[in-house]
């Protein structure tokens, strides 16, 4: 069984209990959770298969007890290697502190949400917002929809439209001048990633100074960020309600992930009503990055039950209803599974993070400004075949998820599954490959020593070298 890795997660926290405690420390009397039948110790481990499991370590395993029933022996195999999510044991060993997540402290989510968030806004009684957002939507008078709602709570506001797709360190700067010139008590972010990371990076240097490229990595804040609520407007992202600030570092031309529950938004409104203005490609560039988001959760090393059936599920919506919003922007139904969708994706990867689509996606936004949902799109067959040879089991899983009947077969799992994810991304008009992006070959192992540093990697299943990061890169290229 694979070695407990425990995180520190945010409020609110759920936790799981597990019986595990790795094979040479169980006790001589085990309870299997949920039964009152007790059996000795474990006296074997091993690859002898009797029931198919889907585990982390892509192993089939059985349970031998010692002095037990056959009845007995039966339940405690079939406990240990359940297959319904929430329960089984694909994801790592608990350990003695449980499972947990990160959330923000409120959630407002569907249809005319935005509505509810003037007065949880005015609860806050905060007295003037820095609104961080980007000059398109302001252009189009997107914005209008927010600042009624401020106008009504009479909370003044002052605008940063500076933001663009990739935001940078100089952007960081920018707003956080504005924000202190105008003397703002709290921040708003309206808009997709962009703002939203831009707007985490202006409130964690809020309240706690220095410069952006100071909280690279993982909890490296000391002070809760400036109070933030942010509104989403794209359906994919899910930076409105995660603890990940991704910002280009405009010198080294890479983006760097500050990951830091600090930097959770106090208030996430999700409001599908606001989606239904967005163009074409940006449905499908946001959509497939959900997608990735979802599948690289569930392969995570420190994935959960918890994260798992929110994962699941999102690639469950995001199958059935992504081509239909692309297709016709208006349909609201499907706006409003697609906004459902990245949300349960986000809580996913917001607590069991990601993997390397993203590392690498973050090096090719960095150094191209490549859209960021679009190289997950790409990259994303091409580093899960990669995973399957580690975690194959997990892909019945995702098959099923996708609405495949694939009984207990793998390999055509993670066959239906690829062919799946290419088939999605070719009809909601994603370029075939890196050479349509205009990637360059000569760029690769830059691009891979970036992405060997970038910590979403840390979690994906499989380790790999850095000729194996490279050779990922030229699969992309060349798909």
């Amino acid at each position: 069984m694979s070695t407990a890795m425990n995180l520190s997660f945010h409020f609110p926290v759920v936790c799981v209990g597990s019986i595990s405690k790795g094979i040479s420390n169980w006790p001589s009397n085990v309870k299997i959770s949920g039964s009152a039948l007790k059996f000795t110790k474990l006296v074997d481990f091993t690859c002898r298969t009797r029931r198919k499991h889907r585990s982390a370590s892509g192993m089939h395993i059985c349970a031998q007890v010692q002095d037990s029933s056959t009845e007995l022996k039966e339940e405690a195999v079939d406990r240990l290697q359940g297959t319904l999510h929430g329960i089984n044991y694909h994801h790592p060993d608990a350990g003695t502190n449980g499972y947990a997540f990160f959330m923000p402290t409120l959630s407002l989510i569907g249809v005319g949400s935005l509505n509810a968030a003037g007065g949880q806004i005015s609860e806050l009684g905060f007295k003037k917002a820095l609104i961080v957002t980007d000059k398109v939507l302001v252009k189009v008078g997107a914005v209008n929809s927010l600042i009624k709602v401020l106008d009504q709570i009479k909370v003044e506001y002052v605008i940063y439209d500076g933001t663009e797709p990739n935001p940078t360190d100089n952007q960081v700067d920018e707003g956080l001048a504005v924000l202190k010139k105008e003397n703002c008590d709290f921040i708003v972010s309206f808009g997709g990633g962009s703002p939203h990371d831009c707007a985490k990076a202006i409130g964690v240097l809020a309240t706690n100074g220095g410069k952006i490229h100071d909280y690279e990595g993982i909890n490296k804040s000391k002070n809760a960020m400036l109070p933030l609520v942010s509104i989403n407007t794209t359906a994919g992202t899910a930076a409105e309600l995660t603890r990940f600030s991704i910002i280009t570092d405009t010198k080294r031309h890479v983006k760097m992930a500050i990951i830091d529950w600090k930097v959770t938004p106090t208030i996430a409104v999700d409001d599908p009503t606001l989606m239904v203005g967005m163009p074409k490609s940006l449905t499908a560039a946001t959509g497939m990055d959900a997608l990735t988001h979802a599948i690289e959760a569930y392969v995570s090393t420190i994935s959960n039950p918890v994260t798992d059936a929110s994962a699941l599920h999102a690639m469950k919506l995001i199958r059935t209803y992504l081509r239909d919003a692309v297709n016709d922007g208006k349909n609201l139904k499907a706006r409003d599974m697609m906004s459902y969708a990245e949300f349960l994706a986000g809580m996913a990867f917001n607590s069991a993070s990601l993997g390397y689509v993203h590392a690498m996606a973050h090096q090719l936004g960095g150094m191209y400004n490549l859209p960021h949902g679009v190289c997950n799109a790409v990259l994303l067959p091409v580093v899960q075949e990669f995973n399957a040879k580690k975690v194959p089991l997990l892909f019945i899983d995702i098959a099923e998820a996708f609405g495949f009947k694939v009984k207990e077969d793998a390999d055509l799992a993670v066959k239906l599954v690829l062919e799946e994810i290419r088939s999605m991304s070719k009809d909601v008009g994603i370029p075939k490959n890196l050479k349509e992006l205009g990637v360059k070959p000569e760029d690769f192992e830059e691009l891979t020593d970036n992405a060997m540093k970038d910590a979403c990697g840390f979690t994906n299943p499989r380790v790999p070298t850095k000729e194996e990061v490279i050779q990922l890169f030229r699969n992309a290229y060349e798909q």
